[in-house]
């Protein structure tokens, strides 16, 4: 029988403010112990870091913690992610300062509620983006522009906290260069006591994460600080400067500033506040998410960080977004379900109300070692490094965006690494790769290959279109091949490997209907070959495909070419002696005078293995296709002995799966880089090959199809490969029915291959 389409069965789609609902269900008496004990470890951590960044931002100490309480609790019940913790960061925290410093004194009443007002439409904005499913947005936003981001924010951290290392005052509103300056000239004013202060927390933060690394570092920087601080003043009376006593209260109520002024003044921030703390969490929660196995929703990441923060500015909170040492923490601590971050919410109130009174101990120079450390881990080296050695336009957008972080303001920075990544994008994907392809003489398949050197059809050109046609790359794609018509203009029938055009929009369609017209004019044809449905669909929409004509598109290669072959000039074919094709050992009548070499014969393969038994039915190649969620090691063990029973060769098959779900949306392959793909075969063969080996068949073939839809991806591998037996995983992405054949067209007609289920058994506890 023919394959079937698939359709993947759906749930019911839930409300997005009843997403607690979806995780419930996990917890269990076993899980419950684990999160509240990860959850004590969460607020423990918060506690020293919170106060830390509220510093960072401008803020007072006790609105870091703030931050950590009610937003924590409320991202974790709405949000989608197991193990993401919300709460203050480093990033955000600097951004605050650096934005709302320019319009209020830091520290002040006004400058509270402007960061109140800031956090009321940081939330709206993700709220509303989350409710509009514009989830894979995110996945625009170079991970680049994150670290150079990061790293220049890492500089100014440490700039801005030299004056309390220091003990120097300094004004505030300075650019970094212009601090560094002020400070060397104040060098007579500086405060060794200080200095002393400050060295403590670093060599006892440094110190633990060495020998201790179980107990966090910050929180034992922060107590020897200040235990050296009461010593000092105490004792000595050496007068250390300490942020103050902490109200030890729950987070009061608060409200933020509705003028419209205002609202129109922080607009712009509010705007690059969002975009880094959306990527920030959705960066967390899927790193996360591929260690777990779990699936993030990225609308719904998005509701649960926007409620967070419209909730957290009416209980004094100020922005929050996930972070990536609290939740990494989260999860290694083992926590099973957003029970954890909830409960380190909680934890966090009740261990503010004991220790708030013991913050009046807590030195300034103490504050700005553990921020000095902190700015040391947000430099990324490793992947600066591998940035600069691989890519010169993702080195570019690191550097803009990292000299922009130093020399113009931090919203600014954000957006000029993001348009500079998007442009590098658009020129990507405006320029498809037009591949000239000719048939391999060394490969018994004759798969087509690109190389200039193999011979070529005098009379056809073979073009593999890689990337969207629309409206930015069609005259990339067009002008690639008028170029290839003027060079060969013998060569006027075309045909197209389409199975690498994934969209197609209007102007696309049009552009190769008008292909097929010039190429008409010269006596010859356009041809398509495996072009995926979505593209032949819109060729069907915009009529284009009649111009192209029904009988020159093609679902395979295979039938593609046996059927374009009979259609070339013979007079030319009787004369030819490069003889690419199959089919061209099968001319009747060839000029005696042409050295015709003799038709290519593939070779039978070597038999390596000796057959258990004879087959009833003539078995030359088996082909698994590797389902790696049902059982795949016992499926290619099944499909080894059949293969050894027939002494046959074994093939294995399986698929890349460019669908990245966002709840309702998906991102498909068209807006997938080629180098990504690229990149990603490699890998995949390789764990194929690798899955062989271990089964004993280290000379098999790995093959992969890029076929969103499996029942083509099986189409497409039987095609390649001619088995005559397919092994698969009963009830896995390749079973589409209880039928025993699967059926494809050839040039000698349509065959059919028989199915082999393998039934994986249920392990038993």
């Amino acid at each position: 029988m023919t394959l079937a389409p698939s359709h993947a069965q759906t749930e019911p789609q839930k409300s997005p403010f009843l997403a607690f609902t979806n995780w419930l269900p996990r917890v269990t008496r076993k899980t419950l112990p684990a999160d509240l004990s990860a959850g004590l470890t969460g607020a423990l951590v918060v506690l020293p870091q919170g106060v830390a960044f509220a510093t960072l931002a401008g803020m007072p100490p006790e609105y870091g913690l703030y931050a950590g309480m009610i937003p924590a609790i409320i991202a974790a019940l709405f949000g989608s992610s197991w193990h993401l913790v919300s709460g203050p960061t480093t990033a955000a925290s600097l951004l605050i300062f650096t934005s709302i410093s320019a319009f209020a004194e830091p520290g002040t009443m006004n400058y509270v509620s402007l960061v109140l007002t800031l956090t009321l439409m940081v939330g709206a904005l993700e709220l509303s983006m989350g409710l509009m499913r514009m989830g894979a947005l995110v996945n625009f936003i170079s991970h680049t522009v994150a670290i150079g981001f990061t790293a220049g924010a890492a500089i100014l951290i440490a700039v801005n906290q030299m004056k309390n290392f220091l003990g120097v005052e300094v004004d505030r509103g300075r650019h970094f260069y212009d601090t560094i300056g002020y400070l060397w000239n104040e060098a007579a004013n500086i405060s060794p006591v200080a200095i002393a202060v400050g060295m403590s927390a670093i060599l006892l933060g440094l110190i633990s994460k060495r020998f201790f690394p179980g107990i966090p570092y910050m929180i034992v920087a922060l107590v020897g600080s200040c235990l050296l601080t009461a010593l000092l003043n105490d004792v000595f009376a050496m007068g250390v400067i300490t942020i103050g006593a902490i109200p030890a209260s729950l987070p009061p109520l608060s409200a933020p500033t509705f003028s419209a002024d205002v609202i129109r003044d922080l607009a712009p921030t509010a705007v690059a506040v969002t975009i880094f703390a959306l990527t920030e969490a959705m960066s967390i929660s899927r790193a996360l998410a591929v260690r777990s196995g779990q699936h993030v929703d990225g609308n719904q990441e998005f509701i649960g960080q926007g409620l967070s923060n419209l909730a957290g500015c009416f209980f004094s909170g100020y922005v929050a977004t996930g972070s990536f040492n609290r939740s990494g923490l989260n999860y290694d601590s083992g926590a099973q379900t957003p029970i954890a971050a909830i409960s380190a919410g909680i934890f966090l109130i009740g261990i503010v109300l004991v220790v708030a009174p013991l913050a009046v101990y807590l030195p300034k120079a103490g504050m700005a070692g553990i921020l000095f450390l902190v700015a040391w881990n947000l430099i990324d080296v490793k992947h600066i490094r591998q940035i600069i050695s691989s890519s010169q336009s993702e080195s570019a957008v690191l550097a803009v965006t990292f000299f922009s972080v130093l020399f113009l303001d931090l919203e600014l920075a954000i957006f000029a690494g993001v348009i500079l990544s998007l442009i590098f994008y658009l020129n990507r994907t405006s320029h498809p790769k037009v591949a000239v392809l000719a048939p391999s003489r060394d490969d018994d398949k004759r798969k087509f290959m690109e190389d200039d050197d193999r011979p070529e059809c005098p009379q056809l050109k073979i073009v593999r279109i890689d990337g969207p046609m629309y409206f930015g790359a069609v005259a990339s794609v067009i002008e690639d091949l008028h170029r290839l018509e003027s060079k060969f203009p013998d060569q006027n029938h075309m045909v197209v490997i389409a199975s690498g055009i994934h969209f197609i929009d209007v102007t696309g369609a049009e552009a190769l209907a008008n292909e097929a017209r010039a190429l008409r004019k010269t006596g010859g044809t356009l041809y398509l070959a495996g072009m995926q449905k979505g593209v032949e669909a819109q060729l069907r929409k915009t009529g284009c495909i009649d111009e192209i004509g029904e009988e020159n598109n093609f679902r395979s290669k295979t039938v593609a070419f046996a059927t374009i072959y009979d259609r070339l000039d013979r007079s030319i074919c009787e004369t030819c002696t490069q003889r690419i094709f199959w089919e061209c050992g099968e001319i009747e009548k060839p000029a005696p005078d042409a050295k015709i070499p003799a038709p290519i014969v593939r070779p039978e393969p070597e038999k390596k293995r000796v057959p258990v038994k004879k087959a009833a039915k003539k078995v030359e190649r088996v082909l698994v296709l590797v389902d790696l969620e049902r059982r795949p090691r016992e499926t290619l063990e099944a499909a080894a002995e059949i293969a050894n029973e027939h002494n046959a060769e074994l093939a294995l098959g399986g698929v890349i799966n460019w669908t990245v779900g966002h709840g309702g949306g998906a991102l498909a392959l068209n807006l997938v880089s080629e180098d990504l793909v690229a990149s990603l075969r490699g890998p995949a063969r390789a764990r194929l090959a690798g899955m062989a080996k271990d089964v004993g068949f280290e000379d098999s073939l790995s093959l992969i199809s890029t076929k969103l839809d499996t029942d083509e991806a099986t189409i497409e591998l039987v095609t390649d490969w001619h088995p005559q037996i397919v092994v698969l995983a009963a009830g896995g992405i390749f079973d589409h029915g209880e039928g025993r054949h699967v059926s494809y067209r050839t040039p000698a007609g349509r065959t059919e291959v028989d199915i082999h289920r393998f039934r994986p058994q249920r392990k038993r506890n």
